[in-house]
């Protein structure tokens, strides 16, 4: 085996769709209002992808662009993933279909199913094939269509929802990239957040449709102090790895599953706000998709500088959490 070689990002791109879904256009679909969701979730609006379009189509927007900003052709990529927990179909894997669109023929391909952790999983992973000399690059792609799994009548989880992609490029770097991470699932608590129906245990028949079985079924109260203890102790656990602490931080990028539970986690690391990358407002909750857009945003819209360290910390279904540690 090869020298562990370091890790880092070479690229980063984001897609989310056209259509924005205001927190007024709910007002009109549930008994909500604006002032409700914005106090408990921080969501003003979400992007809602198009009846025609699959989180495939999101997924190679968000690749393309990575892809440029990397300046490495398709054809020359090694390893391909897709985080999702909404692939087109089941199989084959949406990383198979986003290859095909790509032309990224010479790509092993595969899909990671962490739910909101996706792209935090499929990085890690994604660094151990690397690092060790499996593979000299990898695309790895955080990508949901979670309207087509929202209930619509539900208040208590349609305003959360929305849909999005982002992608980064990985290749072995000479400083810096990834230094350390910390993964964590309890598959006690999974029936907290599901989806009922659609798999073996519950294939698609009139009577799950008659029972709406193929949403996203959430006990938000008791995920909340969950989520907080999960994501903090995450963040604490990566960045002891190597020896770093939270002063050490320049920008904590969270997964966005509600403005109480990242306030929390920034009050627990004892972080100012401006440490904390916020996009919730504008795009909701797009679980595997939401740490991806917020890094791609990162980059493109601060100003980083070299040893700047950023930490990916995310939580979701599973239960399953963790936490990457990037310097730039």
């Amino acid at each position: 085996m090869s020298k562990e070689r370091k890790v880092g990002i070479a690229g980063v791109g984001y897609y989310v769709p056209e259509k924005i879904l205001r927190n007024s256009d709910l007002e009109k679909m549930v008994d909500t209002s604006d002032e409700w969701i914005t106090t408990r979730t921080g969501i003003k609006q979400r992007r809602i992808a198009g009846t025609n379009q699959p989180t495939s189509d999101m997924a190679i927007r968000a690749a393309r662009k990575a892809l440029d900003d990397a300046g490495l052709a398709p054809e020359k990529i090694e390893l391909l993933i897709v985080a999702t927990i909404t692939p087109d179909m089941s199989f084959p894997s949406t990383a198979c279909i986003v290859q095909s669109a790509l032309k990224a023929e010479n790509a092993v391909c595969f899909d990671v199913s962490a739910a909101c952790t996706g792209f935090v999983y499929a990085m890690i992973t994604a660094e151990q094939f690397i690092k060790n000399g499996v593979y000299k690059n990898a695309l790895i792609i955080g990508a949901e269509k979670l309207s087509s799994v929202t209930d619509w009548t539900d208040r208590n989880t349609c305003v959360l929802f929305g849909d999005g992609a982002g992608a980064a490029v990985l290749v072995p770097v000479k400083r810096g990239g990834i230094r350390a991470s910390y993964l964590k699932s309890d598959g006690n608590l999974k029936e907290l957040l599901f989806m009922p129906a659609g798999g073996s245990k519950h294939p698609a028949s009139v009577k799950t449709v008659n029972e709406r079985m193929h949403f996203i079924k959430m006990r938000g109260n008791e995920l909340f102090k969950i989520a907080v203890k999960a994501m903090t102790d995450a963040a604490n656990k990566a960045l002891k790895k190597c020896g770093l602490g939270c002063p050490d931080i320049t920008y904590v990028i969270p997964h966005q599953a509600n403005i109480r539970i990242l306030n929390a986690v920034a009050k627990k690391l004892k972080l100012p706000q401006e440490k904390i990358y916020f996009n919730i407002h504008k795009y909701g909750n797009m679980s595997s998709a939401s740490t991806a857009v917020a890094l791609a945003e990162v980059v493109k819209e601060k100003n980083l500088k070299k040893g700047d360290i950023l930490i990916l910390d995310a939580f979701g279904a599973g239960l399953v959490w963790g936490a990457v540690v990037i310097e730039w």
